[in-house]
């Protein structure tokens, strides 16, 4: 093996400078004294750091340690405004925007109802131009962009799969349009995923390496997490779970036709007004108020009127759903064995924990392996935050690396 190579003064400067960074971004205002503290650093060594961060305009004085005089007592914070982060969340519904701070704080959002038709790069450009208008700020200042889709852009075609429901976004050349429109690197990410990196960072899945987002919104789909990274799949089409074939539902041929499989037309959000009746619930009205309007509201109020309901026909009508849901969620514990499952989407969290129980129990009758079941923690709008938190981890990246 070659030998080490001795760390030069500048190496130890840019990783010293990278940890009280990251000390300032978890703790927020820190004194020179606490930060040489927690690095190790001598006070000598720890004020050189801050005053070189300063300068770089990576870190801002903020006050004193309780008001006590001196520059011992001086506090220390990130400064929020070194770089700035857009996330766009695309659905065949609306066109979400956001812009966050270097700390991820959102700034600016946007909403723009998405019309079947529209030209993808004029509504893109539109939602994020809101955005960043809300933020004060303009596309120039955004260090980098994630848009979240259904489905994914095949690697090596460009081309997006498995969201035939997104009309307007399957052009070959849509990838090299949108480049040309935005003046910021550009990344593409399946919405399901960045759900979990959502979790991953900021929900139920911290300290997990191996886990399995279920996500049951307007599709079911799932996210998996292998050796704390994403697994997109040769085509970036792992984790379309709704295309399982499954027992209890007939095959479903012509799937990416249909844009639907057995388990999306097993457990999907459209099943549960027909299995209520089944068990003598009255459906309610649907209505645009609801995460998406129409099956996903209607779904969503069942589950939350069930979960609510400690007897009568709910108990019930929650245990035939939990059972839809293990058929093909044993699919995908038993060849992955994972952690943890995360239960996310306004769908299956409606169904709170007694929805949760009822499935972790019928998990274990289907599968050999025992994962635990936890509802996802990130609630408001679980994608957008999965694309600003992809985005500022590779921005930080190189934020944070003062040896440039």
């Amino acid at each position: 093996m070659p030998a080490a190579t001795p760390g030069t003064p500048s190496l130890l400067r840019a990783m010293n400078d990278r940890a009280a960074l990251e000390l300032l971004l978890t703790h927020g205002p820190l004194s020179r004294t606490r930060i040489g503290h927690l690095t190790g650093l001598s006070k000598p060594t720890a004020s050189q750091l801050l005053a070189r961060l300063e300068a770089a305009g990576l870190v801002v004085a903020t006050g004193t340690d309780g008001g006590r005089p001196g520059p011992s007592a001086q506090l220390y914070t990130l400064n929020s405004r070194a770089a700035h982060v857009g996330g766009l969340d695309v659905t065949p519904e609306r066109v979400l925007a956001a812009v966050a701070d270097l700390t991820g704080t959102v700034i600016g959002s946007f909403a723009l109802p998405y019309t079947e038709g529209a030209d993808a790069v004029g509504q893109v450009t539109t939602a994020l131009g809101g955005a960043v208008e809300a933020a004060g700020l303009t596309t120039a200042d955004l260090h980098r962009l994630v848009i979240a889709t259904p489905g994914a852009f095949d690697p090596r075609s460009g081309r997006l799969r498995y969201a035939s429901h997104l009309p307007g976004w399957h052009s070959p050349t849509l990838l090299d349009e949108l480049a040309a429109a935005l003046p910021m690197p550009v990344e593409y990410e399946n919405d399901v995923n960045l759900a979990a990196v959502a979790e991953q960072r900021l929900g139920a899945a911290r300290g997990h390496e191996d886990f399995v987002l279920l996500w049951n919104e307007d599709g079911l789909g799932a996210a998996l997490v292998l050796g704390g990274r994403l697994h997109r799949g040769w085509t970036g089409g792992a984790g379309e779970v709704g295309f399982l074939p499954v027992p209890g539902h007939p095959l479903v041929r012509q799937v990416t036709r249909a844009n639907s499989g057995g388990y999306q037309e097993l457990a999907g959000a459209q099943v549960l007004p027909a299995l209520a009746a089944g068990h003598g619930i009255e459906t309610p009205g649907g209505g645009a108020d609801g995460p998406d309007g129409g099956e996903v509201a209607v779904a969503v109020a069942l589950l939350e009127r069930a979960a609510a309901a400690p007897d009568g026909p709910y108990p019930g009508f929650l245990r035939s759903y939990a059972t839809l849901l293990a058929t093909g969620l044993a699919s995908l514990v038993s060849v992955l064995d994972p952690e943890i499952v995360v239960l996310s989407g306004a769908v299956i969290t409606a169904g709170g924990e007694p929805l949760r129980a009822l499935l972790e129990t019928e998990l274990a009758e289907l599968a050999p392996s025992r994962p635990r079941l936890v509802t996802g923690q990130v609630l408001e709008r679980p994608v957008l935050r999965g694309a600003l938190e992809s985005a500022l981890a590779a921005t930080r990246e190189e934020v944070f690396d003062t040896s440039r």
